[in-house]
C-alpha cells in the first residue's frame, strides 16, 4: 500500500460503533420512560423475526492491563461476583417487566472486563438466569472474551453446556516485553491450550484480539506474533489500533510515550501484519478485523449480512441491543442508552428499582439517514441514496467532503452510488467521517479520537 496514503489520513478519528458517537450525544438526559418507549417499540418491530442481543458487561480483572481502555474494576476479592451477577439479572428483570412478550435471544456477548474472572459456575448462573424467561433464536450467536491467563477447562466447558460457540481470546502480543510492559502476564502455552480446548469441545469460531503499537513493539516482533498466530490458525482476527489515551486511561502513563513506536513504525507493523494475514489466507473484512474464509464474519460479508453495533462487527443483524451491566450501551437504532459507569452507581440505582441510565441520545431524522450510509459502508463498502428518505443536505455535504479521496482511488461516486474500492478498505474511517456531520459542526479542540492507524 502507499505509505504516503496511510500518512496522508493518519488523522484522530471516530470507530463508529455508533452515529452519532458517544461524545455527540444529546446532551438532554435520557429519560427511563423514553428508553422504555424506544425499546418497546423497536421489540415490536423485530423480536419475532430478527430477535434481540444482550450485551453483558463484566468489569472486574485481577490486574490492570496498562494499554486497556475500557470501563474495568480491579480487585482481587471474588466475592464480588455473586451480588454482581444478581445485579444484571435484576436489570434484566426490569426491562422484562415492560416488554410485551417473550424475548427471542439472536446473539449474546459477554465483555469485560475479564469475563472469566468470574467462576464458571457464576457464569452459568448469569445465562440461565437470563434465559429463564426467554426464547432462543434457531440461529443464535453466544461469545464470550477470554483472558488466557484465567480461562480454565471449566470455563469453556461451562459455557459450552448453555450454548456458547464463539471465543474471542485476548492476546495483544507474543512477545515477553511488550506483555511485561503492558503487565499482560500470559504465554503462548496458555493461549494454545485456550484455543485447542475450546475447538476440541465444539466451539465453531475462534478469534484472537492482536493490538499494534504497543510499547517496544517492532516489525520484526510482530511478525514473529503474526507467524506464531497463524500456526494457531483462529477463525477470525481482530487486529486493532492502540489508542494511547493516558489523558483518559492514567494507567497508560506507566510507560511513556517514547517507548512507543512513532506513527511511520506503528504503519510500518500495521502493514506488515496485514500483508503477512492476507498471503496466509485471511480476508479483510473491514475496519481491524480479518476471517478465513469458511468463517461465518466473512460469509456475512458475502452475503451482505454483517452488521456493526457497540460489540463491533457481528453476523446477527438485530436492530435492538439491550446492554446489561455497568457502563453497558444500549441500541434500539431509534436511539442509545448508557449505564452508569461505576459499580456504586449501578447498584444504587438498581435499589431503586430504575433502570441505571445515565446518558442517552435520541436520533433526529438527519442521524438516521447518515447512520444507514456509515452502516452500509462499514459493513458492505458501499451505500446508495435512490430513495428520497434516503436523502439529506449533510448527505451532499458529505460527498463534497469526499472529493479528495476520490482523487486518491479510495472512493468511487456515481449518481446515487458510492463503492469503497480495494485500496480504500484500509481507510474506511476515515471515508465514513465524512459523513459525520456531528463531527464537522463541531470540530473537537482536543484530542477525543484515536489515531485511524
Amino acid at each position: 500500500m502507499n505509505t504516503h496514503l496511510l500518512q496522508k489520513y493518519n488523522v484522530p478519528g471516530p470507530r463508529y460503533t455508533s452515529y452519532p458517537t458517544v461524545p455527540y450525544w444529546d446532551k438532554v438526559p435520557m429519560t427511563e420512560t423514553k428508553w422504555q418507549d424506544l425499546v418497546k417499540d423497536m421489540f415490536a418491530v423485530s423480536n419475532d423475526t430478527e430477535g434481540i442481543s444482550l450485551y453483558i458487561h463484566l468489569p472486574f480483572c485481577e490486574s490492570l492491563c496498562t494499554y486497556c481502555g475500557c470501563n474495568t474494576r480491579i480487585t482481587v476479592n471474588h466475592k464480588v461476583e455473586n451480588p454482581y451477577i444478581e445485579a444484571v439479572l435484576k436489570e434484566w428483570q426490569l426491562y422484562l417487566d415492560f416488554l410485551p412478550s417473550r424475548p427471542l435471544i439472536r446473539e449474546i456477548h459477554l465483555g469485560g472486563g475479564t469475563p472469566t474472572f468470574f467462576s464458571p459456575d457464576h457464569l452459568q448462573n448469569l445465562i440461565k438466569g437470563l434465559l429463564a424467561k426467554a426464547d432462543v433464536h434457531p440461529q443464535a450467536a453466544f461469545g464470550f472474551e477470554a483472558h488466557p491467563a484465567s480461562t480454565t477447562d471449566a470455563h469453556l466447558e461451562a459455557l459450552y453446556e448453555v450454548g456458547f460457540r464463539r471465543i474471542s481470546i485476548g492476546v495483544q502480543d507474543f512477545n515477553p516485553v511488550v506483555l511485561h510492559l503492558i503487565n499482560r502476564p500470559q504465554t503462548y502455552q496458555q493461549v494454545k491450550h485456550v484455543t485447542e480446548k475450546a475447538r476440541e469441545i465444539g466451539y465453531t469460531s475462534v478469534n484472537f484480539d492482536l493490538v499494534y503499537g504497543l510499547p517496544q513493539q517492532r516489525v520484526c516482533t510482530m511478525t514473529q506474533t503474526i507467524g506464531e498466530v497463524i500456526a494457531l490458525r483462529p477463525d477470525r482476527i481482530a487486529l486493532y489500533s492502540y489508542a494511547h489515551v493516558p489523558w483518559v486511561k492514567p494507567g497508560q502513563r506507566k510507560f511513556t510515550e517514547d517507548d512507543l513506536p512513532d506513527a511511520s513504525k506503528k504503519l510500518a507493523i500495521y502493514e506488515t501484519c496485514r500483508g503477512v494475514l492476507e498471503m496466509a489466507g485471511y480476508a479483510d473484512i473491514g475496519m481491524d478485523h480479518f476471517a478465513l474464509k469458511t468463517d461465518e464474519l466473512y460469509k456475512a460479508l458475502e452475503q451482505k449480512r454483517l452488521h456493526r453495533n457497540f460489540m463491533g462487527y457481528t453476523t446477527s443483524n438485530t436492530r435492538l441491543l439491550v446492554g446489561l451491566g455497568v457502563s453497558a450501551i444500549g441500541d434500539c437504532w431509534w436511539g442509545y442508552a448508557q449505564n452508569e459507569k461505576t459499580v456504586e452507581a449501578y447498584y444504587e440505582r438498581l435499589k431503586q428499582n430504575q433502570l441505571p441510565i445515565f446518558r442517552g441520545h435520541v436520533l433526529t431524522r438527519e442521524d438516521l439517514i447518515l447512520r444507514r450510509h456509515i452502516q452500509q459502508l462499514m459493513c458492505h463498502f458501499e451505500t446508495s441514496w435512490y430513495d428520497t428518505k434516503d436523502q439529506c443536505k449533510a448527505l451532499y455535504e458529505a460527498l463534497e467532503r469526499l472529493d479528495e479521496p476520490e482523487r486518491d482511488e479510495l472512493v468511487s461516486i456515481e449518481p446515487f452510488h458510492l463503492t469503497v474500492t480495494p485500496l480504500g478498505r484500509s481507510f474506511i474511517r476515515n471515508i465514513s467521517m465524512a459523513f459525520d456531520a456531528r463531527l464537522w459542526g463541531d470540530v473537537p479542540q482536543t484530542t477525543i479520537f484515536s489515531q485511524v492507524f
